[in-house]
């Protein structure tokens, strides 16, 4: 019997747009989801950042108002994504038991760096301004960081388990992990798993501000986020959800399901080396594609692309190649998905998993935008102009976050 893991649904709603084709469409044409943040609070504080990726629709447009206002906007996304997923995957009700999968059997993974962060702040302002009796009774639920993958989970009537990763940027990439090792360990038959943000607040925009991490390039926002130029001066915030339908093979097969690909292995690590900044060497991130090459079988040679998290950093996009090139050599075609998209923190690794698994079923891989001038210290082919044919026999795509978690995921064809 096999044992493999395969994707069966894709869902997202992105700064290129509302689902999974208009966000790979954008891709593929090098579109930005970049612009000018017009709001009160970034005239008041005067932040240094006035750009960030804004959803491409906003999810009030989707949800009914009432479900909407019970939600926090990082829930609100997840919701979205899940049920474009859900569908995707050939289920046609609105929860598990009803499409033929015990709830017993099912389970939901969805992870975020930050949580409600919007809810925590105007609720708190309601306190502040007008008192207890105008706070939210559902103030701790739509802000608690578990809150997407726990109202995804009451819809599907999920009882396998309903997991919330909270690993920084590889947030949603921890998810795909974990339901990979649920998958493999029989603990369920179906993960519904990704990652879900929406935190463009002044109090994030501030916190990274002062820590210098951002672009400030705020007169052309569209050309902010360029992973690997050598003009790159930061990362620039952004929101959004990726969710993906994982299913063991035997299961998929036996309902006849569509299959995207294969999630083939995956590896987990820690640097252990410092609270914002990754291991120059590449060390843990290394350790992780290798851990995720071993798991799946694959040799170095059999990876054709790595789908990057080059976020646009001076440090940070570097340091990725050093350990891409420890763990398999210089011979992949890399791309950077954030210099179109921005950064989504907690769900940046389930939309590039999506975006990987997308190129290796259909020969293509995106160009890095805005990458005019590559750092001399980067000797890795990378993708950039325009999207590239490829026949690709297995992909990585690369999440790594504050505190030093890293994560890699190996896909395969179907």
């Amino acid at each position: 019997m096999s044992n493999d893991v395969v994707i069966t649904g894709l869902g997202a709603t992105t700064p290129l747009g509302g689902d999974v084709e208009t966000t790979w469409q954008g891709l593929l044409t090098g579109r930005s989801g970049v612009s000018a943040l017009d709001t009160e609070w970034v005239r008041k504080f005067d932040l240094p950042s006035k750009i960030a990726a804004r959803l491409a629709v906003e999810p009030t447009e989707i949800l009914p108002r009432v479900q909407a206002r019970r939600l926090d906007r990082c829930e609100q996304v997840a919701m979205i994504a899940a049920r474009q997923a859900w569908s995707d995957a050939g289920f046609s009700a609105g929860n598990g038991a009803d499409d033929g999968v015990e709830p017993e059997r099912l389970a939901v993974i969805i992870g975020t760096g930050i949580g409600g962060a919007t809810t925590l702040l105007d609720q708190d302002d309601l306190l502040e301004n007008t008192g207890l009796r105008k706070v939210s009774p559902l103030t701790v639920p739509m802000l608690m960081p578990n809150g997407p993958a726990a109202h995804v989970g009451l819809e599907l009537k999920a009882r396998a388990g309903v997991h919330a990763p909270v690993s920084a940027c590889a947030s949603g990439a921890e998810a795909l992990a974990w339901g990979w090792r649920m998958l493999r360990t029989g603990e369920a038959d179906v993960v519904v798993a990704g990652g879900a943000e929406a935190a463009i607040a002044a109090i994030t925009m501030a916190g990274f501000a002062q820590a210098r991490t951002m672009s400030t390039r705020n007169d052309d926002p569209e050309r902010a986020s360029r992973p690997w130029d050598v003009n790159r001066d930061g990362f620039v915030l952004g929101e959004g959800a990726g969710i993906v339908v994982l299913e063991r093979e035997e299961f998929a097969k036996a309902r006849g399901a569509r299959v995207y690909g294969k999630l083939a292995g995956i590896g987990t690590s820690a640097d252990s080396y410092h609270i914002t900044g990754p291991d120059p060497e590449g060390t843990g991130q290394a350790r992780a594609i290798t851990a995720a090459l071993r798991s799946a079988g694959l040799s170095r040679e059999d990876i054709g692309h790595v789908n990057a998290h080059a976020t646009s950093t001076p440090v940070g996009d570097v340091g990725e190649t050093v350990a891409v090139r420890k763990a398999i050599g210089e011979h992949p075609v890399l791309t950077a998905p954030k210099g179109a998209l921005g950064h989504l923190l907690g769900a940046a690794g389930a939309v590039e998993a999506i975006a990987t698994v997308l190129s290796i079923k259909e020969g293509i891989i995106p160009p890095t935008l805005n990458l005019e001038n590559p750092d001399p210290g980067v000797a890795q082919d990378i993708v950039a102009g325009e999207a590239r044919k490829v026949d690709l026999k297995a992909a990585v795509s690369d999440s790594f976050g504050f505190g030093g978690h890293n994560v890699a995921l190996a896909f395969t064809p179907a």
